[in-house]
């Protein structure tokens, strides 16, 4: 079967089931995983599917909430939000840096601006000149694996001290979340 008939396909599950995982469409056309995500990545890049914490939907621009996380759909926490700026000048709003990580990573090369908040002084930074620490003991109750941003190395380690984890730098920290969504880790990103 060709890709092309693989992803019409796929628009057709979803109409009919709303949500699939990759997991599962791999095993109904019984090839690799690696597959299935190379044949969406058009339909996400054409906005036709959206990619969520459960796999994926079709999109659906006119209902999604502009509270609403573009890449898990959960409403957004003001706390740590992130915003995505493309080169057409769509804003995207999603509800914390591991949606944000995992979203940049779709859409890399439609993305003008990836902006987030420093997580203890809330201050407008850029994501790409960030700090982010991963696997702290402090629980926001948000997407796992749970992403804080910093926008100094020092108050990264200071927070790193009291709470734990690892400190990544932009690119380092995508890596991470890709690989642990991937299954190499298992993630709890949940709605």
């Amino acid at each position: 079967m060709l890709p092309i008939e693989r992803q019409r396909e796929i628009l057709n599950w979803l109409k009919e089931e709303g949500t699939l995982s990759i997991t599962e469409i791999s095993k109904r056309f019984n090839v690799s995983e690696m597959t299935i995500y190379r044949d969406i990545k058009p339909l996400i890049e054409e906005n036709k599917i959206n990619k969520t914490s459960r796999g994926i939907s079709l999109a659906s621009i006119g209902n999604v909430s502009s509270n609403t996380c573009a890449y898990c759909l959960k409403e957004l926490n003001n706390r740590h939000p992130v915003q995505i700026i493309t080169h057409d000048q769509k804003v995207e709003q999603l509800c914390c840096p591991h949606c944000g990580l995992l979203r940049y990573r779709d859409i890399e090369t439609n993305v003008s601006q990836i902006i987030c908040r420093d997580f203890l002084q809330n201050t407008t930074i850029s994501a790409k000149l960030a700090y982010f620490l991963m696997d702290t003991d402090f629980n926001l109750n948000c997407c796992q694996p749970q992403v804080l941003t910093f926008d100094s190395l020092k108050y990264a380690e200071q927070f790193q001290k009291g709470f734990g984890g690892v400190i990544f730098h932009f690119s380092q920290a995508i890596d991470e979340i890709v690989k642990r969504m991937n299954g190499e880790r298992g993630c709890g990103c949940h709605q």
